[in-house]
C-alpha cells in the first residue's frame, strides 16, 4: 500500500470547451446485500468521469478482493495513525472492524473538477456532510423486501450463518437513516435503479453553485466573446 492511499483514476471531470466546475462527492449507502455495490460497479463502468474513492480497513482481505481497488487493507497501527492525523474525512467501526476514507486524495480531485464516488454506511454519510455539506450528494438504496435482501445476502455467499443474521439485524436501524439522504432508490431492478442514479448525477454536476466558471462564462458573453 502507498503512503497516501487514494482513488481509482478517472478521465478529466470538465470534457474541452465544457464551464469549469468543481467535483461532488456521490455517496451510496444501503444494507448490505440492497445493492449498492453492484451499483456503484456499473456506474463507474458507465461514466468515465466519475473515480471510485478507495477506502482503508483492518478487515482482512476477502477471496477476489485486490488491493488498492477494493480496499486498502491496513494494519489497526496505521489506521490509529491516519486518525491521529486527520488523514481520514470519515471513518467507522462496522462487525468488528474499522473503516475509513483518506482526505487527500478525494479533496485533490474535487478541487480538479473529478466527481468521487462513495461506498459508505450512514455514519460515514453524516461525517462527510459535517465535513463538506456542499460537496456531497447522499443516495441511499434500499431493497424491495426483507425476505428479498436476505436472499441476495444468502446468494453473495461471502459470509457465515451467523454474519447474515448480524447483518439481517443490523438492517432496520441502517434504513432507519433513510431521510438523512438526498436521494432514495428502492432497487427492485439493477438497470431501473443505474438509470436513477445516472439521472442523478447529471442533475448534480448542473447545479449553478458547482459551475464555478460560469461567471467568467457569462462574462465572455456578455462581452460578445
Amino acid at each position: 500500500m502507498s503512503a497516501e492511499p487514494g482513488i481509482e483514476p478517472a478521465a478529466s471531470g470538465r470534457p474541452n470547451g465544457a464551464v469549469q466546475r468543481r467535483g461532488l462527492m456521490l455517496v451510496l449507502s444501503s444494507p448490505s446485500g440492497a445493492g449498492k455495490t453492484t451499483l456503484s460497479r456499473l456506474l463507474l463502468e458507465r461514466d468515465s468521469h466519475l473515480s471510485m474513492s478507495v477506502s482503508v480497513t483492518t478487515r482482512p482481505k476477502r477471496p477476489g478482493e485486490v488491493e488498492g481497488r477494493d480496499y486498502h487493507f491496513i494494519t489497526p497501527e496505521r489506521y490509529r495513525a491516519l486518525v491521529a492525523g486527520d488523514g481520514l474525512l470519515e471513518h467507522a467501526r462496522v462487525f468488528d472492524h474499522y473503516y475509513g476514507t483518506p482526505r487527500a486524495a478525494v479533496e485533490g480531485a474535487l478541487q480538479d473538477g473529478r466527481d468521487v464516488l462513495f461506498d459508505i454506511d450512514w455514519q460515514g454519510t453524516q461525517q462527510l456532510a459535517a465535513r463538506a455539506r456542499d460537496d456531497l450528494v447522499a443516495v441511499f438504496i434500499l431493497p424491495p423486501s426483507a425476505a428479498e435482501l436476505e436472499r441476495r445476502l444468502h446468494t453473495r455467499a461471502q459470509d457465515s450463518a451467523d454474519v447474515i443474521a448480524r447483518r439481517m439485524a443490523r438492517a432496520a436501524d441502517e434504513m432507519s437513516h433513510w431521510a438523512e439522504y438526498d436521494y432514495v432508490i428502492v432497487n427492485h431492478a439493477v438497470e431501473a435503479s443505474l438509470a436513477s442514479l445516472e439521472a442523478i448525477l447529471r442533475a448534480e454536476r448542473l447545479r449553478r453553485e458547482r459551475q464555478i466558471g460560469l461567471f467568467e462564462f457569462v462574462a465572455g458573453l456578455q462581452a460578445g466573446a
